[in-house]
């Protein structure tokens, strides 16, 4: 599973957690240490053609094209989905790897040049050996140092004074808050900032910022910050859960929704979802494979997309601040009543952890078109 639910653990605070030496920084400068960068065919050269299913059943394909010169860029840091043992991954390219990027970030080649480092990130038998309640094996620290030193590399060698937006799911939103926080604000990268997408993480906030940057409110709004975690309206945060959960000092979790800043709306009122959704059951890592998205209709694509279904808002209930999803199901129409999107251990769906693995699907039309539109605000012509 996708996740980083409470990747302190492991601090950034030692090499490995042993105090032996540092391993060697990766060289970023090799095409190798990195699943996508922009001008080749990699991870993020997939299929994103996507079948449309409307209320009434009807279909239509929806093709997709990467954008031929992009102006601004994206940087992103993909969420735990190394299969790799030991506590933190190597520096291979894998299917896991592959497969979120074809999830998350593929889609945004359309408005962005991409940039998606590898990193020696704290892998999923690490995060189970937490879940157990064992010592994490992992070293976030490591892993931190590989996204830093990407970011820095990407910084002197390509964007040459180019708007970017800075974007992570899970663990790698846990790394993008440390960068932000130690090499983005308040610093000379801060004003090539269009915006930093935090999703599927705690973003703890005071007055409405994380640190200096604040939350977006609007879309036609540069320099801010989109953050949340997703959960069920009809399965709300339980309270063992960690995802939105105010901090110890008593900092709310961030909660923005983009797809009613695109409407004109505040995040805490409902908006429809542009969701696309993997036809294979797949979010941040494999899930279970879908039932039908609607009668009679066989679904050929590796994404579907249903508008109307899936609508959303932002609560603040006791100790949790969340994006609350909502199915308008119509048991009289064609289409499903339900989705997949949790995670689920045998025959236990982990509700301390609800849409986590669907957080970016849920909104990434939205966050495509809002991503738009704050580059047009920071000036990108």
């Amino acid at each position: 599973m996708s996740a980083g639910a409470n990747q302190d653990e492991a601090d950034f605070d030692g090499p490995c957690g042993d105090g032996g030496p540092w391993p060697s920084p990766n060289d970023y400068g090799k095409p190798e240490s990195w699943l996508c960068l922009p001008g080749r065919a990699d991870a993020c050269a997939v299929d994103q053609t996507t079948t449309i299913v409307q209320a009434d059943g009807k279909t239509s394909v929806e093709t997709f094209k990467a954008a031929a010169a992009p102006a601004y860029d994206c940087f992103y840091v993909y969420p735990t989905v190394s299969t790799d043992p030991g506590g933190n991954s190597d520096m291979s390219i894998d299917e896991a790897e592959r497969r979120v990027v074809e999830q998350q970030l593929a889609r945004f080649a359309s408005t962005c040049r991409v940039f998606a480092p590898m990193y020696r990130q704290v892998t999923l038998a690490a995060l189970r050996a937490v879940m157990m309640g064992q010592g994490s094996p992992g070293d976030a620290a490591l892993a931190y140092g590989d996204v830093r030193d990407a970011w820095n590399w990407y910084l002197k060698t390509e964007n040459k004074g180019r708007g970017v937006i800075l974007m992570g799911h899970s663990q790698g939103s846990r790394m993008l808050l440390e960068l932000l926080k130690s090499e983005v604000d308040g610093k000379p990268a801060q004003k090539q900032m269009i915006a930093a997408y935090v999703i599927g993480m705690n973003t703890p906030v005071e007055g409405g910022k994380y640190g200096s940057i604040p939350l977006c409110d609007k879309a036609d709004q540069a320099g801010c910050l989109v953050s949340y975690v997703s959960f069920r309206e009809a399965s709300p945060p339980p309270a063992n859960s960690r995802f939105g959960k105010t901090d110890a000092e008593g900092r709310r979790s961030a909660c923005v929704n983009p797809a009613a800043l695109l409407a004109g709306k505040a995040s805490t009122d409902e908006a429809p979802l542009q969701a696309y959704l993997s036809a294979k059951g797949f979010g941040a890592v494999s899930g279970a494979a879908p039932k039908p998205f609607a009668k009679d209709v066989t679904v050929s694509t590796p994404f579907v997309s249903m508008p109307g279904l899936l609508s959303a808002k932002c609560v603040a209930e006791g100790d949790f601040t969340y994006l609350s999803v909502k199915v308008n199901a119509d048991p009289a129409d064609p289409r499903t009543d339900e989705i997949s999107g949790d995670v689920v251990v045998g025959p236990v769906t982990l509700k301390d952890w609800g849409l986590h693995l669907i957080d970016v699907n849920l909104q990434m039309g939205d966050l495509v078109a809002l991503a738009g539109r704050q580059a047009k605000a920071y000036g990108v012509k």
